[in-house]
């Protein structure tokens, strides 16, 4: 079938690979909400187009957004512990991650009070020897993936604050079940894409990484959180 999708503004219908070249086909959904099912938009909007051997890249955004996973940051009463610690957390051009009181509040709700502070003592020293990540690579990918409002996010989105997805792999797995092909739960942005759910354990993480290493889905308004990529000669 003819694909109606076209790549989004300043990124590439397709890429080449370590395991071929493939187009990343962005689909457009209407707004996603926690009263979604994720069966429904998948039916909707991305079912009629698949074929045989393709693979459906699902943001874990939306995934955390119908599994409620996703707050309004005003609903988010963040503690002393979260205030303190944001205040370390060094800023970037690619979003807030833990760097506001109520993602990181979101943090020590998900990884635990004393995992947090066991990874802070450390980054703390870890800062002493100029080594940097510390935080993140002690509270794992949870803490990672948690990520705060963006002026240039999609409303109401861009002031909300939202976790992970939960479970993601079993997530994958069912929507796989449901559609008939693999299906990836990605957390992309322009620095580089990392694999969190997958619907097969011997789908290699590198597929995910280098096909959405460019995050073709981009990080602003284009209402594309899910793509069907298939392979081309």
């Amino acid at each position: 079938m003819e694909m109606p999708f076209q790549p989004n503004s300043g990124k590439n219908l397709t890429i080449k690979t370590d395991f071929g070249q493939y187009a990343r086909y962005p689909v457009k959904t209407h707004v996603i909400m926690k009263d979604d099912v994720m069966t429904d938009v998948l039916d909707k909007y991305v079912c009629p187009y698949l074929e045989k051997g393709d693979t459906i890249f699902i943001s874990e955004k939306i995934i955390a957004i119908t599994q409620g996973r996703a707050f309004p940051i005003d609903e988010i009463k963040p503690s002393g512990l979260a205030k303190f610690l944001s205040k370390c957390v060094v800023k970037t051009n690619y979003g807030i991650g833990l760097g506001m009181p109520e993602t990181m509040e979101l943090c020590i709700r998900e990884v635990g009070r004393p995992k947090v502070l066991f990874a802070a003592a450390c980054a703390a020293v870890g800062k002493v020897i100029g080594k940097r990540g510390v935080f993140y690579n002690i509270c794992g990918m949870k803490a990672r993936a948690i990520d705060g409002p963006c002026d240039n996010t999609l409303p109401p989105y861009n002031r909300y604050a939202k976790m992970a997805p939960d479970k993601p792999d079993e997530a994958a797995a069912e929507l796989a079940e449901h559609c008939g092909c693999d299906v990836v739960i990605i957390d992309a942005n322009d620095i580089g894409a990392n694999v969190l759910g997958k619907s097969r354990p011997d789908l290699p993480d590198a597929f995910g990484e280098q096909v959405f290493g460019d995050n073709p889905h981009d990080q602003d308004c284009q209402q594309t959180p899910i793509s069907i990529v298939r392979k081309v000669a």
